[in-house]
């Protein structure tokens, strides 16, 4: 994979530590990231890219556009006066990094489907044009299923791979709905899970945060973590098949 789109089925759910860890475990590689749109951050700011580089490490990111208020980018262009982001130049920007760059992660802005300009382009139409595989950040709880299911049907309506599904914030003391979706996030969204990322992770030193990043993420996107272990364990050692 030379691209790799983030998306989330919502927003806040953990998408830019996702790519942090990415970033993290393609240490060696020459990696950019991109940002089509960010929002809810004032001009000289830091926003997502920044923090992609304090816990991943140093790294060549593209902001293409920002705006102030936490909106949708469709929405908070449309208030700052500006031009929305096209999905045809989200395309022809990644397109660019990923001819000088070995891996290229484009990190959305909430969910596949958000709008990011007046006539409607999504992040859905960039992963289209590109031809890149998706990776969707999910929550752990309740709803999740629903929200998976819903983006994994988009993607397979427009014929975009989803490359599968990481957890974006695994809490520490996990309620019974959150350890079964463990099981039936799969199933719901039709990709493998790949991940899951503890929740606070953010605010680990980074040293540490790259340090353990390979224990979050799966054998495929370059980490070790095991999605059937790792769910025997949140059923108490009961191994995937024999749990329900």
């Amino acid at each position: 994979m030379s691209v790799i789109v983030v998306s989330g089925t919502g927003t806040e759910i953990g998408k830019t530590v996702v790519t942090a860890a990415l970033v993290a475990l393609a240490k060696g590689r020459r990696i950019a990231v991109a940002k089509p749109a960010q929002t809810g951050v004032d001009s000289g700011e830091p926003g997502d890219l920044d923090e992609v580089r304090r816990l991943g490490g140093q790294v060549y990111g593209v902001e293409m556009a920002r705006f102030r208020e936490p909106l949708a980018p469709a929405a908070a262009a449309r208030r700052a006066g500006l031009p929305g982001v096209r999905a045809q130049a989200v395309a022809e920007c990644v397109g660019r990094l990923a001819a000088e760059y070995e891996l290229v992660v484009v990190e959305g802005a909430g969910g596949l489907l958000v709008r990011f300009d007046a006539d409607g382009d999504t992040l859905a139409d960039a992963a289209q044009l590109l031809g890149a595989p998706v990776l969707v950040v999910a929550p752990a709880g309740l709803g999740t299923l629903n929200s998976a299911a819903l983006t994994g049907e988009a993607l397979r309506a427009r014929g975009i791979d989803q490359l599968g599904v990481v957890v974006g914030s695994w809490p520490a003391e996990p309620d019974l709905a959150a350890r079964c979706n463990l099981l039936d996030l799969p199933e719901a969204a039709g990709a493998p899970l790949l991940g899951a990322v503890p929740e606070g992770a953010g605010r680990l030193a980074p040293a540490d945060f790259r340090d353990r990043a390979a224990d979050w993420l799966a054998p495929r996107l370059g980490g070790r973590w095991d999605a059937a272990a790792f769910t025997a364990a949140a059923h108490g050692g009961v191994p995937a098949a024999s749990v329900g």
